[in-house]
């Protein structure tokens, strides 16, 4: 690595409040050559972009850093974590398989990363004001929004595919009709809710 910032690991997550599917994490290790490109193509919180814009630029990402990883927490995990504790579990796993080691971790958000070997520092709206967190947002909200799409297909009538996962009113009313499925949160109240006779 011949320049310092190729060093520094942005890290950021997806689907913390959600009613289905795994918490996602992602963080991803630019250089400054790789910063200057991806954020003169418009790079910033994947919030702010659209599904169309987040896949043109996930496939960037993918193809200037010097190192990126995406890493999950269960459902199960969820439920018997907390889901804080299995957020920074999911952001633990993507540093901790990253092909090298970073020197600095930027952690989107005011929450360390337990037991993480690495110097960190949290951001706190990091995925607006740090590149790298911003492209580790994006991966973590492309690769999470994929997955649930390919869920929907197995866990047929929540509308998971334009939810993604999230409570929409067509979601909870499937909840309410349909119960939960073993990808839904049961710590979670609407879920939990779910389970309840009417």
């Amino acid at each position: 690595m011949d320049d310092a910032s190729e060093q520094i690991a942005g890290v950021d997550e997806v689907g913390r409040g959600a009613l289905f599917g795994p918490v996602v994490a992602a963080t991803v290790i630019l250089s400054d050559g790789a910063i200057e490109q991806l954020v003169a193509q418009g790079m910033t919180d994947s919030k702010k972009l659209s599904p169309q814009r987040r896949m043109i630029l996930m496939n960037q990402i993918r193809e200037v850093a010097t190192g990126f990883r995406v890493g999950m927490a269960s459902v199960y995990e969820i439920d018997r974590l907390n889901i804080l504790q299995a957020s920074l579990l999911a952001m633990r796993r993507a540093v901790l398989g990253l092909p090298s080691t970073p020197q600095l971790c930027l952690v989107d958000g005011n929450q360390r990363i337990p037991n993480l070997p690495v110097p960190q520092r949290t951001v706190v709206k990091g995925d607006q004001s740090e590149p790298e967190i911003a492209a580790a947002s994006i991966l973590a909200k492309v690769w999470r929004d994929q997955l649930i799409v390919r869920l929907d297909q197995r866990y047929p009538g929540y509308d998971l595919a334009s939810n993604k996962g999230y409570g929409s009113a067509k979601h909870r009313q499937a909840l309410r009709e349909l119960g939960p499925t073993r990808q839904h949160r049961l710590s979670f109240a609407p879920c939990q809710a779910s389970l309840l006779p009417d």
